[in-house]
C-alpha cells in the first residue's frame, strides 16, 4: 500500500515533542496528522499555545490496541510517522512500571506491525532516550554503539523498543529508526519536570511568594538541549538515505547544580540561600552521569545543537516571565519585567506566545 507524499502523522501529538514536531512539519508543508488516547477529551494544551491546534486532524488510537492503530495507518497512509507516545516520566515509571514498559513495547511493536501487515512504504521513527544508556563517563560519552544499561522501568521499555525497531528494519527491511534523545526541555514541559520546578520555583522566590525550593539532590548531571531543536533532528533522520540510528545531543554535560546556580542568577539570587535538600524526593535508581556523542547526526544529517544548558535556561527563564507577566496583576510582582537572562529571540517568542 503506497503511503500519502507529503502527510505525517504523530502518534502522542499533544506532548511536547509532538507539538514542537507538528508546528515544524506545517511550516514545511506537510499535511499533519495526530493522535491521543481519547481526541474528545484531550485539550491539546502545547498546539493551542503553539497556535497550530486548527491545523491538524485528530484521530482516537490506543497504541497498545492493535485494532485502532492499523485502523488510522490504513486511513491516513503516512509517509511519515512518528512514534512519541506512551508514559514519559522516569519518575512515574517507578510508581508504574508494568505500565509505563508495557506502553512503550507493546505500542511499538504495534506501530511496526501494522506497517508490515498493511504493506506500507512509510518511514518510521521512534522515540528512545539517553535512559537506554545508564550512567555515561566524561571521557566516553554515549554513542550508537555503546552498551545499554538502563536504570529505570522507562528506561527498560525504551531498550526494548530500541531492539524491536532495529529487528524490525533488518527482517522485514522496514524505513524504521530510532533517535537516542538526550535531555532537551522547552516552556511546554509540564511542571512535574525538574527544570521546570527550578525555573518556576526561583521566579516564585524572587516575587516574594515563597522562600524556599525544595529538591531531592544536585549532584546528577546530564545534556540538557532545547526541544525545537531536537524534533528537526527527528525529520533529519527519516529524511536520510537509509534506515539508521541516531544519538542526540549538545554534547555538552553540566550538573543540576549548575542548572539551578544559572536558573536563580538569572533573577540576581544566590540559589544556596533558597535550595532545600529533601533526600525524600530521590528516585530509587537514578542516572549520576549522563554525557551524549552527537558526532553521528553532524557527520550524517547535518545535525548540530546550537543552544546548550545556559541558552535552555535563559530561555525557559523569559518564557515563564513571558508567563507570569500574562497571569499576574499583583504590584509587587512588577520589577520582574526588568529581569531576563538574555535578548528575547524571535523562536523564544514563537512557541512560547
Amino acid at each position: 500500500m503506497k503511503s500519502r507524499p507529503g502527510t505525517a502523522l504523530i502518534f502522542g501529538v499533544s506532548g511536547q515533542d509532538g507539538a514542537y514536531l507538528a508546528e515544524l512539519l506545517l511550516r514545511r508543508g506537510l499535511q499533519v496528522h495526530g493522535t491521543s488516547r481519547d481526541k474528545e477529551v484531550s485539550n491539546y494544551a502545547n498546539l493551542r499555545q503553539l497556535g497550530i491546534y486548527n491545523d491538524l486532524t485528530y484521530y482516537s488510537v490506543a497504541l497498545g490496541d492493535f485494532r485502532s492503530v492499523i485502523t488510522v495507518l490504513k486511513e491516513v497512509r503516512p509517509a511519515y510517522i512518528f512514534n512519541l507516545a506512551a508514559q514519559s516520566s522516569v519518575r512515574l515509571s517507578f510508581e508504574q512500571p508494568v505500565d509505563t514498559i508495557d506502553s512503550i513495547m507493546h505500542g511499538t511493536i504495534n506501530a511496526l506491525e501494522a506497517i508490515r501487515f498493511l504493506g506500507l512504504d512509510s518511514r518510521f521513527y521512534n522515540a528512545c532516550s539517553s535512559e537506554c544508556f545508564g550512567n555515561t563517563t566524561k571521557e566516553c560519552p554515549a554513542d550508537e554503539t555503546s552498551t545499554f544499561r538502563p536504570r529505570s522501568p522507562y528506561g527498560v521499555g525504551k531498550a526494548a523498543s530500541f531492539w524491536a525497531v532495529a529487528n524490525y528494519r533488518e527482517a522485514y527491511g522496514l524505513f524504521a529508526c530510532s533517535g537516542l534523545l538526550f535531555n532537551h526541555e522547552s516552556p511546554l514541559r509540564p511542571t512535574r519536570y525538574v527544570t521546570q520546578k527550578i525555573i518556576r520555583g526561583a521566579m516564585k522566590v524572587a516575587a516574594g511568594r515563597t522562600r524556599t525550593l525544595e529538591l531531592g539532590g544536585l549532584s546528577i548531571a546530564r545534556d540538557w538541549g532545547w526541544a525545537p531543536e531536537y524534533v528537526d533532528a527527528m525529520i533529519r533522520i527519516l529524511d536520510s538515505d537509509r534506515p539508521d540510528d541516531f544519538v542526540i545531543a549538545t554534547g555538552e554535560t553540566n550538573t543540576l547544580e549548575d542548572f539551578v546556580a544559572a536558573a536563580f542568577a538569572c533573577f540576581k539570587l544566590d540559589w544556596r540561600e533558597h535550595v532545600v535538600i529533601n533526600s525524600a524526593l530521590l528516585r530509587p535508581t537514578d542516572i549520576i552521569f549522563s554525557s551524549g556523542n552527537p558526532s553521528k547526526a553532524e557527520r550524517l544529517l547535518g545535525w548540530k545543537a546550537s543552544k546548550k544548558m545556559q541558552d535552555v535556561v535563559a530561555l525557559l527563564v523569559d518564557a515563564e516571565l513571558q508567563r507570569f507577566r500574562r497571569l499576574s496583576a499583583d504590584r509587587e510582582d512588577r520589577h520582574l519585567e526588568a529581569l531576563t537572562c538574555a535578548p528575547r529571540e524571535p523562536k523564544a517568542e514563537t512557541i512560547s506566545r
